[in-house]
């Protein structure tokens, strides 16, 4: 299980009811994908961040209701607002990693990725004294077209991430991948967790309802019944959500509108909404959750060649310059 769990959250006796994974992605409203046409990485100094005003709101929320969660912090903002990272930590929470610049794995290589992965690693546990093993990438950007990210993950030690989400989605979605935890068999080994975020299966396909826009937009009582039927199967919900999802007062843009919609919706809503769904299901650390689900199924997503590949390729790309 991760370093970042603090030993007061490590494992103990099973609960009565099932552990559900609560997952906060440390962002603020600037750094957002749907704004990075509009505010790329290299402007973000000049933004106004809002990240510790809403995420004190949040911890205090989570606080009230007594639950404990996984904080995957942007490496910028660990390196920005250590002070913050700690407090996190010191409150109880679970420490991993969102990356550090918040790019998006398919606008990466192998190579960058790894850098990022680093520089990350470095921020936080800086911040915080925790070294990270537990990851989500920007977006949910591990797709069918960069399963090369889990053996950098695994090269890394990490040994959970959170970063597919098996929807069909226009930036991100991997729709071949299971929908439950599962462990990541990789050269032989199934050392990495993949812990999606959750999902309804109906006729025949997945749909998102645990986290982000997707809570925000459902009816309550209907996220409410779709994380009551999970559980009744045994399977454990994986939510998620963001600071800025808690205040309706960040600033504003024109988007298309579906995204306009989508990223701006019940802002004003999310608190109330938040506390009722922690106070009426078992939520916890994402490493807990894993801990007491104990996936035992495994999913090769990819067998051992992509950075094979890429190394094989820089050799004859050597070999044709000399």
């Amino acid at each position: 299980m991760p370093a970042g769990l603090p030993p007061s959250l490590q494992p103990g006796t099973s609960r009565a009811a099932m552990l559900n994974a609560l997952t906060i992605d440390l962002e603020d409203w600037f750094q957002v994908s749907n704004l990075e046409h509009i505010i790329p990485y290299e402007r973000w100094d000049e933004c106004q961040p809002r990240i510790e005003r809403n995420t004190h709101l949040l911890l205090d929320i989570l606080a009230d209701a007594g639950v404990s969660a996984t904080f995957f912090i942007l490496g910028w903002n660990a390196r920005r607002f250590p002070q913050l990272v700690r407090h996190i930590r010191n409150a109880g929470h679970e420490i991993g990693s969102h990356g550090f610049a918040h790019r998006c794995v398919f606008d990466q290589d192998p190579d960058s990725f790894g850098r990022d992965l680093d520089m990350a690693t470095e921020a936080i546990g800086g911040a915080c004294g925790a070294r990270p093993t537990a990851y989500r990438a920007p977006s949910f950007s591990i797709t069918a077209r960069t399963t090369w990210a889990f053996e950098v993950l695994a090269s890394r030690r990490f040994g959970i991430d959170s970063s597919v989400f098996p929807i069909f989605h226009e930036r991100y979605g991997f729709m071949t991948a299971p929908r439950l935890p599962r462990r990541v068999r990789l050269n032989g080994h199934a050392d990495l967790f993949e812990a999606p975020p959750s999902t309804i299966r109906l006729f025949g396909r997945n749909y998102p309802f645990a986290g982000g826009a997707y809570f925000r937009i459902l009816p309550q009582r209907v996220v409410e019944f779709f994380c009551r039927r999970l559980n009744r199967r045994g399977e454990p919900v994986v939510f998620y959500l963001h600071p800025w999802e808690l205040d309706p007062d960040i600033p504003r843009f024109r988007l298309s509108p579906f995204r306009q919609y989508r990223s701006y919706v019940h802002l004003d809503q999310t608190a109330d909404r938040l506390a009722r769904l922690i106070r009426r299901f078992e939520f916890g650390p994402l490493s807990l959750a894993l801990e007491e689900y104990r996936p035992t199924a495994e999913w090769e997503p990819c067998r051992g060649t992509h950075l094979a590949a890429t190394e094989q390729s820089r050799a004859r790309a050597s070999s044709a310059r000399s």
